[in-house]
């Protein structure tokens, strides 16, 4: 099972008392429960990744057995004695080297069990068997690492490569357009070393997507606020939207209200991994009102005001 931070989830120190892990389970499940969001994928992901949260920090013997082995906490005791039965095989000889630490807190792995218990317990089809005097015949898969690399909006929507430097070696890679905020990739053998000729562990690399000046994304739209002054929208005309691509000059209706929503369809955000497919831009038109009114401009107004009634 993947290591999540439920702290970071639920946005509490690891120190949160229970009631402070009550009340920020409460707020979140408000805010992102389906009711509230219909059709929102996102919300739905963020609403069980909070309950899944709160079912294990709200548990007193759950919450203790999670700060201790992170991802593994459930199998915690199986780890201990795997851990107890390689101590005794260093000290009788027959098991050289050093195998990789356990923390909880550094893990990624994609698996539902961890590749370290598969290896153990019977990945590898190998065990400790034999003689304490032997060289031991199991193949241990080295730690997996976990990295986490910043994107503005603009970089993940287009496909390019970067290069960064993990335990002193430098990874090349090529992100995909489309890539999502809190999106995981891995990349096998880039974690730490194998023991015993064991396959290296895999490196597994977390996108945080910055927020944007422009664009507020959802899925694989985008939405955008565009201010228009009040004569635009009275009489019509037109106005300049930037879109991932650049500038488009958009026209404006006569008598557009403010918070009127026009969509722009495929000037949104490339769909993750289907070429050519992209999702929509929709603007929301905030009108401008005039202000610092000449006395001849509140004699106009007052006109119209007139004609009106």
């Amino acid at each position: 099972m993947a290591y999540i931070d439920y702290y970071k989830i639920l946005g509490v120190d690891k120190k949160a008392t229970a009631d402070e892990i009550k009340k920020a389970y409460r707020k979140l499940a408000r805010k992102y429960h389906p009711d509230v969001n219909p059709g929102d994928k996102e919300a739905e992901k963020k609403f069980k990744e909070i309950n899944e949260a709160n079912e294990v920090l709200s548990n007193a013997e759950n919450r203790e057995k999670y700060d201790k082995y992170g991802e593994h906490w459930k199998h915690g005791e199986e780890y201990e004695k795997a851990q107890q039965q390689q101590r005794q095989y260093q000290q009788s000889g027959s098991y050289g080297g050093n195998f990789g630490g356990f923390s909880g807190g550094d893990f990624d792995g994609g698996e539902d069990f961890s590749d370290f218990f598969q290896s153990m317990f019977g990945g590898s089809g190998q065990s400790f068997g034999g003689s304490s005097r032997g060289s031991a015949s199991g193949k241990f898969k080295g730690q997996d690492i976990s990295a986490e690399l910043n994107l503005h909006l603009k970089d993940a929507a287009k496909t390019h490569q970067q290069t960064f430097e993990i335990n002193g070696k430098k990874v090349r890679i090529t992100i995909p357009a489309g890539i999502s905020d809190g999106q995981k990739i891995k990349l096998k053998g880039h974690g730490n070393p194998g023991f015993n000729g064991g396959p290296n562990g895999d490196l597994y690399i977390t996108f945080n997507i910055k927020e944007d000046q422009h664009f507020k994304r959802n899925g694989n739209d985008l939405g955008s606020n565009i201010e228009i002054d009040l004569y635009t929208a009275v009489l019509g005309g037109e106005v300049t939207v930037p879109t991932l691509e650049g500038n488009v000059m958009l026209k404006v209706k006569p008598e557009t209200q403010n918070g009127t929503k026009v969509r722009l369809k495929g000037k949104g955000f490339p769909v993750y991994k289907k070429e050519g497919e992209y999702g929509d831009l929709f603007v929301t038109y905030t009108v401008k009102l005039p202000t610092h009114l000449t006395e001849k401009e509140k004699e106009l107004f007052g006109e119209l005001k007139n004609l009106k009634k």
